[in-house]
């Protein structure tokens, strides 16, 4: 059962005096990027075609993401109202794929799998925690709040699995680490990318990767504060193992967060934004 509903949302308080021009259109590409959540639901089924369990929360997974594009989407029609979430989604589609004919994880083992999908929940509870506190638009905000309380709750729907599977194939420390970071640094592949394309550049413009990607992540970073960083940080060893309020946090946390906002201001320089 779904925790809210989109029309439970404040739509009668849409301010558009309060809307970041800039932040739109990486509001538009997470709509269809969260929409698009289905593929990777019939994705992890096939990886765990005999898990009744897991692939009964996957599904109740995908159906909560949509509902996260839709009320993404709808949000960015009322910031743009030249804009068409339904026709964009359609674009998306047709332009970017993943493969789902598979019978096991990309990530070869199925706690792999869950460790991957950890981070993606790591990532996005961030984003979306860094944006509601970041906004003033009082819809947005209040739509933030909400995806973030389930982006939470997912990371602990796939950490509890990623558990009950490392009973099983028991994979250590170092090689949880390389499937989380290998992870995180997919963050820049095509899938951000074409979303940030489908939906905000015409279609007779060339896809670039650079440039696309450096639109995406300059915008979606930008409003990330240390303690956002920090609670990925303590997310990230949580889920490889290891103690998130250990000796070594701080020091991890100190680097991270210096190569977090050096990236930023790379990105922001590709883009051509200030």
């Amino acid at each position: 059962m779904k925790h809210w509903q989109i029309d439970q949302l404040p739509w009668d308080q849409f301010d558009p005096s309060k809307v970041d021009p800039q932040l739109v259109p990486a509001i538009k590409a997470a709509s269809v990027v969260e929409r698009n959540s289905v593929d990777y639901a019939l994705y992890l089924n096939n990886v765990f075609r005999d898990d009744p369990d897991f692939r009964e929360a996957a599904d109740h997974w995908a159906i909560e993401e949509v509902q996260h594009g839709d009320a993404l989407g709808r949000w960015a029609m009322l910031a743009d109202p030249t804009w068409d979430y339904h026709a964009a989604f359609q674009r998306y589609r047709d332009f970017y794929q993943i493969p789902l004919e598979v019978e096991q994880s990309v990530r070869g083992s199925r706690t792999g799998e869950l460790i991957a999908r950890c981070m993606v929940e790591t990532g996005t509870s961030s984003f979306y925690s860094a944006l509601a506190d970041a906004t003033e638009e009082p819809v947005l905000k209040a739509l933030c709040k909400q995806i973030a309380a389930d982006e939470f709750r997912h990371f602990k729907l796939f950490y509890d699995h990623m558990n009950r599977y490392l009973k099983r194939e028991n994979i250590g420390t170092l090689q949880r680490a390389r499937i989380a970071l290998g992870r995180v640094t997919e963050s820049e592949d095509d899938e951000l990318a074409s979303a940030y394309y489908t939906t905000n550049d015409p279609a007779n413009i060339p896809y670039d990767h650079t440039r696309c990607i450096a639109a995406y992540m300059s915008r979606a970073m930008k409003n990330y504060q240390p303690q956002h960083l920090r609670r990925v940080t303590n997310m990230v060893f949580k889920t490889i193992g290891v103690n998130p309020h250990g000796k070594w946090q701080s020091a991890v946390f100190w680097i991270a967060e210096k190569l977090f906002f050096s990236r930023q201001r790379k990105f922001a320089r590709i883009a051509g934004i200030s």
